[in-house]
């Protein structure tokens, strides 16, 4: 007859990642980024794929790269209003890390909360690169390339400004941006990989298995309809201060 195998038999016999990978699948399945995050998240990387792909190309491509850049402003602003009203782990209150949960967080395991939203070094990262990108938006709003294009502030600052601006937007902006992205995209492969953590999925279908249940994201009509309309809100916010 064969030996059933206890838990305490499992842990003894199976292999570690065998045992995490167990408790993983043996978790629940809890609703982390409600679906405006989401929609910003992948609104914002196709953004960044359309002003890469305009800003290298040049010429009349660049009042597309202004119009995007524009838009991508846009989804900035909302997403500082989203990180005050969103949903649960999408706020700001529940993903910056203070010193103390940073320095808990390098020293040992992380807590249900941090594996059901951004750790803290991801949040780290999320807050640098909306720095870097809102640091993009302002040096393009003011700057002169010099070959034609100007943006549309450029006229309430002097030509030695808007100079500088473009450079910093060029030189040194959009190099921190491809940093940040790739380091974004490092972490992903390093939690699919090591950890065995579909973000990727996570951003799709806004769900994420956990060991444990952690309270959910709220993703109802009503907030789909309040980010709806934050979002309009900040389109003509931005479309009014720049012209676009």
């Amino acid at each position: 007859m064969p030996t059933a195998v206890t838990e305490a038999s499992f842990s003894t016999l199976a292999p570690a990642r065998v045992q995490r990978a167990a408790v993983v699948e043996a978790g629940v399945r809890v609703r982390i980024w409600d679906l405006p995050t989401r929609v910003f998240h992948w609104s914002l990387a196709a953004s960044l794929v359309g002003l890469t792909a305009t800003g290298y190309a040049g010429g009349a491509w660049m009042a597309w790269h202004a119009r995007i850049g524009s838009l991508l402003l846009a989804l900035l602003l909302f997403r500082v209003v989203w990180g005050f009203i969103g949903g649960r782990w999408s706020r700001f209150v529940n993903f910056v890390p203070t010193p103390g949960a940073l320095k808990r967080y390098l020293r040992g395991p992380a807590t249900p909360e941090q594996d059901a939203g951004h750790s803290p070094l991801g949040a780290l990262s999320i807050l640098a690169m909306m720095a870097v990108l809102l640091g993009q938006a302002v040096t393009g709003l003011l700057g002169d390339d010099g070959g034609g294009f100007t943006g549309p502030w450029n006229e309430l600052v002097s030509s030695a400004t808007g100079f500088a601006a473009t450079a910093l937007h060029k030189q040194v902006g959009q190099w921190l941006l491809f940093a940040l992205v790739l380091l974004h995209v490092l972490a992903i492969v390093f939690y699919r990989v090591v950890r065995r953590r579909k973000l990727v999925r996570a951003m799709l279908d806004g769900d994420k298995l956990l060991p444990r249940r952690v309270p959910p994201a709220r993703d109802d009509a009503r907030s789909r309809a309040l980010a709806t309309a934050v979002l309009l809100a900040c389109l003509c916010v931005v479309g009014f201060v720049t012209g676009f």
